[in-house]
């Protein structure tokens, strides 16, 4: 048997064109949102195929619902989290703070957003600054 030259198997093998290109989130809001828009618009019966869209993402939809279920199994997040995540995620914004009818979902909102951040980091999904609130001031601690 012949091995094909390498010519041959450059024409026929896939490329795997523009992992340099890939540009993760700048936020876990930012995953979840592009993450709600492709959800919806498979259930309203587009075809979610990969490397087609404006920017290559590092991630398809469902490896954010992954994370997402990993914090729900581990009791990080529970129903009520999901729920404003999904109501919020849908409208393509965050609540309000400022709105009293939004202030508690603003709460569960963020909680839920600051929780899914790790995660999202750590499969390199998430890779803008960290969140103000998630970097925490060093405390010295006293000698005894």
């Amino acid at each position: 048997m012949t091995r094909p030259s390498a010519g041959a198997l450059r024409a026929t093998a896939p490329a795997l064109s523009g992992i340099d290109k890939v540009q993760p989130f700048i936020s876990a809001e930012e995953a979840w949102f592009w993450t709600m828009a492709a959800l919806v618009a498979r259930r309203d019966g587009a075809r979610i195929v990969s490397g087609r869209g404006l920017v290559a993402r590092p991630c398809e939809p469902d490896d954010v619902v992954k994370c997402l279920d990993r914090l729900y199994r581990q009791r990080r997040i529970d129903l009520a989290h999901a729920r404003i995540m999904r109501i919020w995620g849908e409208r393509g914004v965050s609540p309000d703070p400022t709105a009293p009818r939004e202030r508690g979902d603003h709460r569960l909102w963020r909680e839920a957003m600051e929780r899914l951040d790790w995660p999202l980091r750590m499969k390199g999904i998430v890779a803008g600054p960290e969140p103000r609130d998630a970097a925490g001031e060093v405390v010295a601690f006293p000698a005894s």
